[in-house]
Formats: C-alpha cells, sequence, structure tokens
C-alpha cells in the first residue's frame, strides 16, 4: 500500500499525488513511470513520475482524469492509499541525449507534467533548457511556475491566444531554430499528433529529437507486448525499451491507431461506473 501525503488540484482535469514509495524514490530518474492499480479489481496503468524526494522517500505523479481509472485516482484524498505501486520502470532520459550542451523541451497540455522532470533534471546538470509549453487555453495552464524555476528560457503559447503567444508549440520551435537557436536536442512530450509535428518541424534541420511514447500498457516488463511500437521499422517496447525514442524514426499513425483500439470500451466501462454511483447515491439519500 502506498499512502497518498499530499493532493494538489492543478487544473479542473489534472491533479498532483505525493505518495510515500521509499524504495521507488530511492531509484527513480528523470523519465522513468510507475504503474498502479488502485484496487484488487482495478486495472494497470502507467503513470510517468513527475518527481521524486529520496529523503522524504516520495514520488510525485501528475495525471488527467480522463478514462475510469483516473477518474477514481482523482477522487483519492490525502491519508489513503493505493494498493500497488511499482517502479521505477523504463528507461531514464539522460543516457540517451549523450553529451549535449543546449536543449529545447517541449510540452502539450498535460504531458507538460512529464516534461517537467525532464526540463529540471537537465537544468540541474548545467546544461542550457528552453521550454516551450502549448495549451489550448489559460484555464487549463499547469507548473508555469515550476517551469521558469528549472530552465534558462521559457516560452508560453495557447491555442486560442488567451495567455502567453498565440499559437501552437510547432510555431514557436520553429521559430526559434530560424532565428538562430542551435538546439543539440529537442525533447517533445504531449499528445501523439503533437509530437508527430514538432518531428516534423525539426526534421529539416537534422535536430535529434526524443519522444515519450505512452501506447497501451499492461505489465511493465515487456511480457505482455501490449506497448509495442515501430521504431525505425523495428518492434520495439516502450516499457522496457522506452518510454523515449528517437522521434524521427517513430511509426506515429501506427501509435494513434493502437491507442485508440479500447476507446470505446473504457467509455462504456465509465459509463457503467457512472450509473452504478448515481443508482448508489439515490438509494443512500432514501
Amino acid at each position: 500500500m502506498a499512502k497518498i501525503v499530499r493532493k494538489k488540484v492543478l487544473n479542473p482535469s489534472v491533479t498532483l499525488l505525493e505518495v510515500e514509495a521509499p524504495l521507488i524514490a530511492k531509484k527513480a530518474q528523470a523519465g522513468q513511470f510507475i504503474i498502479l492499480r488502485l484496487d484488487e479489481e482495478g486495472e494497470r496503468i502507467p503513470l510517468t513520475i513527475g518527481d521524486f524526494d529520496r529523503e522524504k522517500g516520495t514520488i510525485t505523479i501528475m495525471f488527467q482524469k480522463v478514462g475510469l481509472t483516473t477518474e477514481l485516482l482523482g477522487d483519492l484524498n490525502e491519508g489513503d492509499s493505493i494498493r500497488d505501486f511499482v517502479g521505477p520502470l523504463g528507461q531514464p532520459t539522460r543516457p540517451e541525449l549523450g553529451d549535449v550542451k543546449r536543449v529545447c523541451v517541449v510540452g502539450g497540455g498535460v504531458g507538460c507534467a512529464i516534461a517537467y522532470p525532464q526540463a529540471k533534471h537537465l537544468h540541474a546538470e548545467g546544461i542550457e533548457v528552453d521550454v516551450i509549453a502549448g495549451f489550448r487555453s489559460k484555464d487549463i495552464v499547469i507548473l508555469e511556475d515550476e517551469f521558469k524555476a528549472a530552465c534558462d528560457n521559457f516560452y508560453l503559447t495557447t491555442d486560442d491566444g488567451t495567455y502567453g503567444e498565440k499559437g501552437f508549440v510547432t510555431d514557436k520551435l520553429k521559430a526559434l531554430i530560424e532565428s538562430g537557436k542551435q538546439y543539440d536536442a529537442v525533447i517533445a512530450i504531449g499528445p501523439v499528433p503533437m509530437m508527430k509535428f514538432v518531428c516534423k518541424t525539426t526534421e529539416p534541420f537534422g535536430i535529434r529529437t526524443l519522444v515519450s511514447l505512452n501506447p497501451i500498457m499492461i505489465d511493465g516488463t515487456g511480457m505482455c507486448g501490449c506497448c509495442r511500437v515501430t521504431v525505425d521499422g523495428k518492434m520495439r517496447f516502450a516499457c522496457v525499451d522506452g518510454p523515449d525514442f528517437d522521434g524521427h524514426k517513430v511509426d506515429f499513425d501506427e501509435l494513434m491507431n493502437r491507442n485508440s483500439v479500447y476507446r470505446e470500451r473504457e467509455a462504456q466501462e465509465k459509463e457503467r461506473h457512472d450509473c452504478r454511483m448515481e443508482k448508489l447515491a439515490k438509494n443512500m439519500i432514501r
């Protein structure tokens, strides 16, 4: 059992939880993830390690409430416990980058929660870090102050122009590169279409681009095969070979198709759960 010691609502759909997990905190590195299960009947879901405190023995996760499990996870409060909390899993980001001096970290929406630990870690190592964080509108912006403390230059964009610069992260990235910014690498984390177009933006300039992939995942050890992705024409498993890969070699279209396989069934399960909760509430009122 992993006890929740801190909860913070970042915006109406994104929640931060700090969880007691001393063994994971002892070994965690930026880019790795955990897999959790709320109870014995629950599904396993992977969540990136947003931060860790080795002295306190805690792990921080940030997630968007999009399915049944994340909805239930968001309903938990400080003092509650999570049944299973396993990690750290996956490969850390830093070895994948090699010798770099200037990096641009690009985050989109809730992907910024994953981009933040990457930027923080690289900046702490003395690497010059620029961050581009993109959101649909001002009301869902998260981690602005945290990013500003973890990079050299921070750029915020919104699709509707209600905050920061109006436009997409790819617009800002291209403008920076064309203005003379010489990045050794770009790290893109967010919706799959966003990562795909970040890669298309950097490819003509020959800038190495890493993406953090989020395929369907169950066991996190490479046994189930659900998280397989095609990279450079070869099968890879995101849970053990990733989650970071060379974005210029990823088959993004295949990834998007695989990620949508269970979307309808997940929506149906969430609807059934909501109906059960509604009936339970009515019975309690009676």
